[in-house]
């Protein structure tokens, strides 16, 4: 029975409370097959885990936790599939966190500098990205599966 405690304390532990060191308070806008979202959000992370809580109307509607797993309302699963249920099975595992963090998707391919942060365009089979990080804003649109993410500060 010791055990059987210890695995599952073990399996849950990635979607437990986190202490953040850095909240944002962000317009957020979200647009793939299984989420619509257009509000304010707050994008809280630390050195291995991100959080993304979206309101509507000032109250909390969906909460997002990025860490070995991503966990949502309906349960924790891994990255992949969090890409294949809610954005592209295409897409690399760190896709979203790289999305909140601002930081270059697929390892950086076709980064042009620009003069306040760079610029991504990827094209292949699966995927048509646009990936636009500006000092106070973050823009992905991918045309071939209809996704998008605006990520602004507040006071822009």
């Amino acid at each position: 029975m010791k055990y059987i405690l210890l695995i599952f304390l073990f399996l849950f532990s990635a979607c437990s409370i986190k202490d953040y060191k850095f909240t944002q308070t962000k317009i957020i806008v979200i647009k793939s097959p299984k989420i619509k979202f257009s509000d304010l959000g707050y994008i809280r992370n630390s050195a291995d885990s991100i959080e993304l809580e979206l309101f509507v109307a000032g109250k909390a509607i969906e909460k997002i936790s990025v860490n070995n797993l991503i966990c949502v309302r309906e349960g924790c699963m891994t990255k992949s599939g969090f890409n294949k249920e809610y954005l592209n099975v295409s897409y690399p595992d760190n896709t979203l966190q790289n999305i909140l963090l601002a930081h270059p998707i697929y390892k950086s391919d076709n980064k042009t500098l620009t003069k306040d942060g760079f610029e991504q365009y990827i094209k292949d089979e699966n995927v048509d990205i646009r990936y636009i990080v500006k000092k106070n804003s973050t823009f992905f649109k991918d045309v071939k599966n209809k996704i998008i993410f605006k990520i602004k500060d507040t006071n822009e």
